[in-house]
């Protein structure tokens, strides 16, 4: 069979935006049925600032996949080569790299993601992208390597923004991934989203992505919609994250609980 179908790779070449669910509280498989239900194209599994495990991160790949929902995973800084290769084999589309400083930050997460000749991941094959199915080697390399392993780069701190045009143009790095609370608490206009120096940033990272003909995601935004047009429509950005299903969970108690509270006069 063949591998999976990328959504936000498929949407890109057809220049429009790839909406995302973010998963940091929810390990159970009704998550991604609540995802697909909701209209989102792809999910962006975090597990740097949550308590998921590898085995949550596979069901709720695999599940992804089967829905027609793209996984992406956020790993946790310097995890190291081994743990990026784990989320890729448990059946994420692609992984989300935090805290790069340097172009070598980069190149170090590409040669953990890719296989050869593009990276140094280890081959491995039956992979939930196929169904498990035996996929022939040379099958599988050139199509996970083409759109089975999207590398984002995230520019959150203020060396990869001085340097995004350096990582933009490294082969093998997909997307340059706006970490905007980490982005902006570097840069001093944390809280302040207004901020012209903000909105520079985010602009210099939209050029650089359109420069190299890489794709510029933004997270982080989801209650400025305001922004998030400017970014959409004047700076290019193809890969939004939406809200976090722990937020969306919370917000809709709270107002469900108003709602209850204020129905006794």
């Amino acid at each position: 069979m063949p591998l999976y179908q990328n959504n936000l790779l498929h949407l890109a070449v057809q220049d429009q935006v790839c909406s995302a669910l973010g998963i940091k509280l929810v390990a159970g498989a009704e998550i991604i049925q609540i995802a697909k239900t909701a209209g989102y194209d792809s999910l962006f599994i975090d597990t740097e600032h949550t308590t998921l495990t590898i085995k949550d991160v596979g069901q709720l790949c695999t599940t992804a996949l089967l829905s027609g929902v793209t996984p992406f995973v956020r790993v946790p800084h310097q995890c190291g080569s081994g743990q990026i290769q784990k989320v890729l084999d448990a059946g994420a589309m692609g992984v989300v790299i935090p805290h790069i400083h340097t172009p070598d930050d980069a190149k170090k997460a590409i040669q953990a993601s890719k296989f050869a000749p593009l990276g140094k991941r280890s081959l491995t094959g039956m992979m939930p992208h196929y169904n498990l199915m035996a996929t022939p080697a040379k099958q599988l390399i050139e199509e996970v390597n083409a759109s089975g392993s999207t590398v984002f780069i995230m520019i959150e701190t203020v060396d990869a923004l001085a340097c995004v045009d350096e990582l933009a143009a490294l082969p093998g790095c997909d997307v340059l991934l706006v970490g905007s609370n980490d982005l902006a608490a570097e840069i001093g206009t944390v809280g302040d989203w207004d901020a012209a120096e903000f909105i520079d940033a985010l602009r210099k990272v939209g050029e650089a992505a359109k420069r190299h003909g890489k794709i510029f995601g933004i997270a982080g935004l989801y209650h400025r919609k305001d922004i998030l047009e400017k970014v959409v429509n004047e700076f290019g950005a193809r890969w939004v994250v939406g809200g976090v299903d722990i937020g969306l969970l919370l917000k809709g108690a709270i107002e469900n609980s108003a709602l209850i509270k204020s129905v006794q006069k």
